[in-house]
């Protein structure tokens, strides 16, 4: 499944008690549509997302950032402090894909993309192979 949507705080990385880095993050997503009456209605869902494969990536999850994420859903629920019940969404990411946001995130994306190129930054017009 994938989810769209708008990173509603920066990321926190946690440690498991096995000593596993969890990134966790929360994304907002909008929909809107029209009722009977013709009347648009906005929807707004909330995601408790989680990412357990590398927690190198909170460094580019800053408030504000819109995302795309593949993964999988599932429900939770609990009774709230106030004896309540509460229900939520989880959603357990396997792939994030980044799309921009706050200037912050993007000084970081355009760093890591330069800083991967092992070529970029080397050489002089004369290592040109044309």
């Amino acid at each position: 499944m994938n989810i769209i949507g708008r990173l509603t705080r920066d990321a926190e990385v946690r440690t498991t008690s096995q000593d596993k880095q969890v990134v966790n993050f929360s994304v907002a997503t909008n929909d809107s549509y029209k009722n009977k009456q013709g009347e648009r209605i906005e929807q707004t869902t909330y995601f408790d997302c989680s990412y357990w494969i590398s927690a190198k990536v909170a460094t580019l999850l800053t408030k504000g950032t819109l995302v795309e994420l593949t993964g999988r859903v599932s429900t939770r629920a609990w009774t709230g402090n106030d004896g309540q019940p509460r229900a939520g969404l989880n959603f357990h990411t396997s792939n994030i894909k980044l799309y921009g946001g706050s200037k912050r995130t993007e000084t970081v994306q355009a760093t890591v993309q330069t800083g991967s190129n092992s070529t970029a930054g080397k050489g002089t017009e004369d290592d040109l192979p044309f």
